[in-house]
């Protein structure tokens, strides 16, 4: 009998945790440093740019966080 173990974390949570709020998504996967770095990063793109790059943070916080979680389930990271 074979079991199949679950994964540990959920990428599509990690993405929405860190579109919603940079850097929670990162810190759900374990990796505090690079929530912190994501959730001091992102506001100063909203206020240095004037909300124009923002966004950008926030669409690459959530990849990072959906690609993080996905490695370390398949055990590459």
């Amino acid at each position: 009998m074979t079991t199949v173990a679950a994964d540990r974390y959920n990428p599509g949570v990690a993405a929405v945790l860190s579109l919603v709020i940079p850097g929670v998504g990162q810190i759900y996967n374990g990796d505090f440093l690079r929530g912190i770095f994501w959730l001091i990063v992102t506001p100063g793109f909203w206020f240095g740019s004037g909300g124009l790059l923002g966004w950008v943070c926030h669409v690459i916080a959530a990849y990072t966080a959906y690609r993080r979680a996905r490695d370390k389930n398949r055990g590459f990271a």
